[in-house]
C-alpha cells in the first residue's frame, strides 16, 4: 500500500469522494452523503491536503485535511476505503499519513466527525488515540454525529 498526496480535483479523487458520498447517503439517508460539507476546493488551500491509498496501482481509499477555524486545528474529512479493500489496515495508514501532514503543516490538534452507524470508524479513531469531544459547527445538533479530537 502506498499513500500519495493528490490534487483533490483529479478524477480519481472525485470518484472516491463520490463513492463515499453514495455510501453515506445510503447509510444515513439524504441526497449528498456529506458532499456539501466537503467541497474539493477546501482541500486545495494552504494547510490542506488530499491523499489517496493505492494497492497494486489501483486507488483503494482516500482522506483529507481541511483547515479549521483556529490556526492550530485541522479537520479530517472524506476518510474512505473501498469495500473490497477493507479490513487490511488501509484506513489506519491513511489516518497516520494525514496526521503526519498535519504535524508538518504545524497543526497541534486534529478534529473529525463520523456517524453513529459507522462503528468501525469509531473503533479506528479511538484505537488511534482520538477522544470524544463536543460536536462542532454543522454537526453540533446532529443526533447521528460523533466527534473526536486528538492532540498532536
Amino acid at each position: 500500500i502506498s499513500i500519495t498526496r493528490e490534487d483533490p480535483f483529479h478524477p480519481v479523487c472525485l470518484t472516491l469522494m463520490a463513492e463515499l458520498s453514495a455510501e453515506l447517503g445510503a447509510l444515513y439517508g439524504g441526497d449528498d452523503g456529506g458532499a456539501a460539507s466537503a467541497d474539493p476546493s477546501g482541500f486545495a488551500v494552504p494547510g490542506a491536503a488530499f491523499v489517496v491509498a493505492w494497492s497494486d496501482g489501483q486507488p483503494v481509499g482516500c482522506g483529507a485535511l481541511r483547515p479549521f477555524n483556529s490556526a492550530d486545528t485541522v479537520e479530517v474529512k472524506r476518510m474512505y476505503v473501498r469495500p473490497a479493500a477493507r479490513g487490511n489496515g488501509i484506513s489506519r495508514l491513511i489516518l497516520r499519513e494525514l496526521e503526519r501532514l498535519a504535524r508538518e503543516f504545524g497543526y497541534r490538534r486534529v478534529i473529525l466527525e463520523t456517524g453513529t452507524l459507522q462503528p468501525e470508524a469509531i473503533r479506528l479513531y479511538e484505537s488511534e488515540g482520538y477522544l470524544p469531544t463536543d460536536c462542532y459547527g454543522e454537526y453540533a445538533d446532529d443526533p447521528v454525529s460523533v466527534c473526536f479530537d486528538k492532540r498532536l
